[in-house]
């Protein structure tokens, strides 16, 4: 599996865990539920390499202990 694969599964993974009924809003694109978020990360779309990075940069700040 390519390390951006791997990325993309460990993303949506963590989607997965996200409440049903939550929505997330994303500057002008609007508002997203779970499995919307989902499948633009599978689809690879511009919002779903967003989500992408937004989820890796926590995950770094994480690693760092710069978020606890």
């Amino acid at each position: 599996m390519s390390k951006d694969k791997e990325i993309k599964e460990l993303v949506i993974a963590r989607l997965e865990t996200m409440p049903c009924d939550e929505k997330v809003s994303i500057g002008s694109s609007g508002e997203f539920s779970k499995d919307e978020l989902i499948q633009e990360v599978r689809k690879g779309t511009g919002i779903g390499k967003k989500i992408i990075e937004i989820e890796m940069e926590f995950l770094r700040a994480m690693k760092e202990g710069i978020i606890a």
